[in-house]
């Protein structure tokens, strides 16, 4: 079975090592690369900290994620078929077909929520109304998405508990539709705002990755330990172009698309509080940014230099690859300490 798993990771590294240069020739091709900073998103705020340490970027094809997500779901589709036609033993938690209803509805809904977010940014569309997708419009459909796939977690597979290390599960009922919703939007969010380093997010990505793919291994989960495979293969390829100096980022299509998936696979095996650990680099810069906006409207003063704490380290200088080299450090320590923590 290991062998099964490490054989599709490779194919999938391969398969997307073959699309990176000739997807990033076409990025260029149609311009879908980063602009200047000019507007005030929740997660990409203009600052000079930001402009001074960024402003060489601009121009580099984002759209990393839509090879990802398309490179996956196309290999995913072709496997899984293959799996089911042989004598190939799968085993799931709950049924297969429901599991991997919501892991690719969420992988794909959020991906082409964050992909309408890159055209209206890379191409210049002004931002008035709701077709103009502003923060708060933004985050309400992330809302009814992520409330959609809890309530299917809910209603169709009957999960409503998380399990607590030590002390077993606990069942919350009608509550945890709400708290899984809060946890989709926030990793979606959280992710998001960790892009912003060349290799930090994806860097951070691959390590959590390798976590739940052991994890969904002690669950005996097949979809998800033959998703997370391939999910890993294409990352790992997309992260060598993504590593300082950046031949392509991921843009929102990847980065809501990613966060959003991380929370739901680690619901799904039933590793909530082990996400919290596992997940802790994309919480911190959150969390930087998250109080940093608060510090803003109630006191009129900035609580860091800029935010998220990547951009407050580069302005002590640290420089960008040390910045991240240290995160994917840090992220191999939380990793471990979930894991840890998951296997009590």
């Amino acid at each position: 079975m290991l062998a099964f798993f490490l054989g599709v990771l490779l194919f999938s590294f391969f398969s997307t090592s073959i699309l990176v240069i000739p997807f990033i020739n076409f990025l260029y091709r149609i311009s879908f690369t980063r602009k200047k900073q000019k507007t005030k998103d929740f997660q990409d705020q203009r600052t000079p900290i930001f402009d001074r340490f960024h402003k060489d970027k601009a121009g580099t094809p984002v759209g990393g994620g839509i090879l990802v997500i398309i490179s996956v779901s196309l290999l995913y589709l072709f496997l899984f078929s293959l799996i089911k036609a042989s004598s190939f033993s799968i085993s799931a938690n709950y049924p297969a077909t429901k599991e991997l209803n919501i892991v690719f509805f969420v992988f794909l809904s959020f991906g082409l929520l964050g992909f309408y977010d890159d055209i209206m940014k890379l191409f210049g569309f002004k931002r008035t109304g709701f077709f103009g997708l502003r923060m708060r419009f933004k985050l309400l459909l992330q809302i009814l998405l992520a409330g959609l796939a809890s309530a299917l977690i809910y209603f169709q597979l009957g999960i409503n508990f998380i399990n607590l290390p030590l002390l077993g599960p606990l069942h919350l009922g009608l509550f945890f539709p709400i708290l899984s919703t809060f946890l989709i939007v926030i990793f979606a969010n959280a992710y998001n705002i960790t892009d912003g380093l060349d290799g930090l997010s994806s860097g951070l990505l691959m390590i959590c990755l390798f976590a739940f793919w052991l994890l969904s291994a002690t669950a005996l989960d097949t979809p998800i330990s033959l998703f997370l495979a391939l999910w890993i293969g294409a990352i790992i390829a997309f992260l060598y172009f993504n590593v300082f100096p950046a031949r392509i980022w991921l843009g929102d299509t990847g980065s809501l698309s990613f966060g959003a998936t991380i929370a739901v696979i680690a619901i799904l095996i039933g590793k909530t509080i082990p996400l919290l650990i596992i997940g802790a680099p994309f919480l911190i810069e959150f969390t930087s940014s998250f109080l940093q906006i608060m510090s803003k409207q109630l006191t009129h003063k900035k609580l860091f230099p800029a935010a998220p704490i990547h951009l407050t380290l580069q302005d002590m200088g640290w420089e960008e690859p040390k910045i991240v080299a240290r995160a994917w450090l840090a992220g191999i320590i939380f990793a471990i300490f979930g894991l840890w923590l998951a296997l009590l």
